[in-house]
């Protein structure tokens, strides 16, 4: 076939120029004895293997299926390697197929054809994974539009091709130039690289928060230590695959210290106050804090830039590091210390005053989250008001008095409930009201 292309574009001059070696490719197994008895090894390969699966896949799911509940480290490989099982079909099929092709080029000196079906078959493998098995939405995004087009090249045999076409391609960046295909490979590898350590990330700080014998505050830090070791490693990793030496990053690291200096100053002291918070554990997950400016709240979570307080009306507050550092700051908790509270009350002029202290202190005592260490419930008077003596009763809890806790509000009802079952008034505020009459 010939065609008078030269007045079209080069793209589909070489478009066309494929297709025509495709179609003498394709013509030239149809007519060959030798390709014919390829495509029946094919035949033959592939209804093996399906024989095969069919038999061995029962017994693999049901020896890689562990019992329910188990959580060993046999079990958790076995649930591993059970969700590979439907790529066993074209695994088989791509391993007899390359039995086939020893014995084809051993008899024809050929096996074009049936090193073609190996590629189908992996192909199909590979669509296989992307589909069933990667449940991540981001590693199937990356097999959808990058693992399955490189296969298809690959199978058509177009890769080596595709592959030098991109390396002969440049971008210009100033005075850098990259190839298509150094960007294209650092894509992949960036993706690759920083997704497995996102993951790895995960794993180490679970198993990290899991050390109990750690202070939360060591532990923090310790997952935080291991976040820059990991994504560092990633970075020093890219770079090397890109191909750009760790020499030349000696000006971005001049500039991010020139950024840090002006721009983001705030930033950096944050972070830092951030380490130090984490090193002295004045502050960790767990604490309820009440700051310099009124602000108070349970830490919930701890950030490199900030914490975040949750309120007991359930809003959070996200505070900078740098705020924990240079003000004041209340602690009311400290990991498990007990905190001091106490409840006001009076009673009238009539009652005899000095049996108030054992009746009161005795009916504290009696909640179950009063404290007798490090003191018991304690009455104290306080002055002899207008309308009658006035006492308050301290105690001691392990707590915070608001939220799903009242200790005031319970100890209120104990004391007034004391106060009645031994008759003693409760005084409330009286007036004399005097009339003058003018015209006398």
């Amino acid at each position: 076939m010939n065609f008078d292309l030269a007045s079209q574009p080069e793209f589909v001059q070489n478009l066309v120029s494929y297709a025509l070696q495709g179609w003498d490719i394709a013509k030239g197994w149809l007519l060959s004895p030798a390709a014919w008895s390829q495509f029946g090894l094919l035949v033959a390969a592939f209804a093996a293997a399906w024989f095969l699966s069919k038999r061995l896949q029962p017994l693999l799911e049901r020896f890689l299926t562990p019992e329910d509940g188990k959580v060993s480290i046999l079990a958790t490989i076995r649930r591993f390697f059970l969700i590979f099982v439907p790529l066993l079909l074209p695994l088989l099929a791509w391993a007899f197929t390359g039995i086939g092709e020893q014995a084809t080029r051993a008899l024809f000196g050929s096996g074009a054809v049936i090193a073609f079906g190996k590629r189908v078959f992996l192909l199909l493998a590979a669509r296989i994974l992307v589909r069933e098995i990667i449940t991540d939405g981001f590693l199937r995004v990356l097999g959808r539009f990058i693992l399955l087009p490189i296969m298809a090249l690959y199978t058509l045999g177009l890769l080596d091709l595709a592959t030098a076409r991109l390396n002969e391609m440049t971008i210009a960046l100033g005075n850098i130039e990259f190839t298509v295909m150094a960007v294209i490979r650092g894509i992949i590898a960036g993706s690759i690289l920083f997704w497995l350590g996102r993951w790895s990330n995960d794993q180490t700080g679970t198993y990290i928060h899991k050390q109990e014998e750690l202070r939360p505050a060591a532990r923090q830090l310790a997952s935080k230590a291991a976040e820059l070791v990991i994504y560092g490693i990633a970075f020093i990793l890219l770079m090397s695959i890109i191909g750009i030496p760790l020499t030349s990053l000696a000006v971005l690291s001049g500039a991010i210290g020139v950024g840090l200096g002006f721009g983001l100053q705030k930033i950096a002291s944050n972070y830092i106050s951030g380490v130090i918070l984490l090193l002295e554990g004045q502050a960790t997950v767990g604490d309820y804090v009440e700051l310099d400016n009124g602000m108070s709240g349970t830490i919930v979570q701890t950030t490199a830039r900030a914490m975040i307080l949750e309120t007991f009306d359930g809003r959070w507050i996200v505070v900078p590091n740098e705020d924990f550092i240079t003000t004041r700051v209340i602690n009311y908790s400290d990991q498990g210390s007990s905190n001091r509270y106490e409840v006001p009350f009076s009673v009238s002029y009539k009652t005899d005053i000095n049996v108030i202290p054992d009746i009161i202190e005795n009916a504290v005592a009696k909640h179950p989250a009063v404290l007798s260490d490090p003191f018991p419930p304690d009455c104290e008077f306080r002055a002899f008001g207008e309308s009658g003596v006035e006492f308050a009763v301290e105690f001691w809890v392990n707590g915070i008095d608001d939220g799903r806790y009242k200790y005031s509000s319970d100890v209120g009802f104990l004391i007034w409930n004391a106060l009645k079952d031994n008759g003693i008034e409760i005084p409330y505020p009286h007036r004399v009201v005097e009339i003058r009459n003018q015209n006398t």
